[in-house]
């Protein structure tokens, strides 16, 4: 009975697979309906592009609740933990005119953890068509200082950008409007060249809203990797510039004088803008090893300037900071750090050797045992860290790598207690990231 429906059943798979083939024909067949339809689709669509990674990671820190800017503080009796430190999913549109240059580019990115669901970017891009060289970006998106801000999570070689990056420019992004030279036809005598010039709310992310009238100037001039010789090694830089600042809703401004804070409590300093200036400058070098070799990459940036914060955090503020029900004191502190990159590949592009040192000094005009010395008024914002890291990246393919990386973590010795040596919050961290 079994053989007798063997026949039956082959020609019922036989038309199957007509009627599939069949039907494929037809989305390819544009002079049929289906074919109509489905290439308008793809016409419509096909400007369309999804993109995304999740970092999943293991963290061990050498003490529990230590204060850290590898990913956030550990919780008061937690020296270990797994987290997702990003999720990230981004939708990207853009349209091409008929000579091929870009017209309109929006983009959507969300960040979904543990913690939530959060917005990272929400921009529109509109391109200039006659000389194709300037565009305007309106929304919220990355504010164009230095290198290693604007230099994607996905694409980084470290766990967390360094602890002055995170400090004056957390999460990186903010609302406002950019214009942006950069040519786009290969033959134009600066197509090396970009410049951007914004203007931003200044709070960033992590403001619900703007709580002040003035608006943060953002420039950045950039020129693309240079080749210098018949090796191909490439040489990049930029330099960079913030001019902000916040409204002044206290009469109380702190400056330091010789080796203390000294107040300023003139009735005139409210509806004042209190400074908050940066300037930077960055260089990347890149050596070819040999072919299927990989390169050897170095990178620098240095950062100094004027920041105004609080007592207790040199940290960008985000809100009116306030003491009670009254607004508090604000503090004006000068400023510097850099970083440095070390990155070796090991015979192959998929094995990487990453070293890094960057340093953060909230307070240029102090050191040492000044912190922390009696009616001085300084803080634990007041001191200086220096970071080394070193690490191991290993890329499966170009969707997924892993990371071993480890902080040794040092503040200066001071007088102030809990820092009168060196706090052991060293953190290690294990990360896999799948991207698609």
């Amino acid at each position: 009975m079994r053989l007798k429906l063997l026949p039956i059943v082959g020609v019922f798979l036989l038309l199957s697979s007509l009627a599939k083939a069949q039907f494929l024909m037809d989305m390819i067949d544009t002079t049929k309906n289906l074919g109509k339809g489905m290439f308008s689709l793809y016409e419509k669509y096909d400007a369309m592009r999804f993109s995304g990674y999740i970092q999943p990671q293991f963290q061990l820190a050498q003490g529990k609740g230590i204060e850290t800017y590898a990913a956030g503080n550990f919780p008061d009796h937690v020296n270990n933990r797994f987290m997702v430190r990003r999720g990230r999913f981004r939708l990207d549109y853009q349209r091409y005119n008929a000579n091929h240059m870009p017209v309109v580019q929006f983009a959507f990115q969300f960040d979904g953890t543990e913690r939530g669901v959060f917005i990272r970017d929400f921009f529109g891009r509109l391109f200039e068509n006659r000389w194709d060289v300037f565009s305007v970006t309106t929304g919220m998106f990355a504010r164009p200082f230095g290198y290693e801000i604007n230099l994607a999570s996905s694409d980084r070689e470290t766990p967390e950008r360094g602890r002055m990056s995170q400090i004056l420019m957390k999460t990186e992004r903010d609302l406002g409007a950019m214009v942006t030279f950069e040519p786009r036809r290969q033959d134009h005598p600066f197509r090396f060249m970009r410049i951007d010039a914004g203007v931003f709310n200044g709070q960033g992310l992590n403001a619900s809203s703007d709580f002040d009238s003035h608006k943060d100037l953002i420039a950045r001039v950039s020129v693309k990797p240079q080749r210098l010789n018949a090796a191909n090694w490439l040489l990049s830089g930029s330099i960079s510039c913030l001019y902000g600042g916040y409204e002044q809703f206290t009469s109380y401004i702190y400056k330091v004088g010789g080796d203390v804070f000294k107040v300023d409590s003139s009735a005139a300093n409210v509806g004042k803008i209190a400074p908050r200036h940066y300037y930077g400058a960055d260089a990347q070098l890149k050596i070819p090893n040999g072919k299927k070799r990989g390169f050897t990459e170095l990178r620098a940036e240095y950062i100094r300037g004027v920041q105004t914060a609080t007592l207790s955090s040199s940290e960008s503020l985000y809100a009116i900071p306030v003491n009670g029900t009254v607004n508090a004191p604000l503090y004006v502190r000068n400023f510097d750090g850099a970083y440095f990159y070390f990155l070796q590949n090991l015979g192959s592009p998929k094995d990487l050797i990453v070293l890094k040192y960057d340093w953060y000094d909230p307070n240029r005009d102090v050191k040492g045992t000044q912190i922390g010395a009696t009616d001085a008024g300084f803080t634990k914002a007041d001191i200086k860290y220096n970071t080394f890291g070193a690490g191991y990246v290993h890329y499966f393919d170009a969707n997924t790598k892993l990371m071993f990386y480890y902080d040794w973590v040092k503040n200066e010795t001071t007088a102030l207690s809990g820092y009168t040596e060196d706090v052991k919050d060293n953190v290690f961290t294990c990360r896999i990231q799948y991207r698609f």
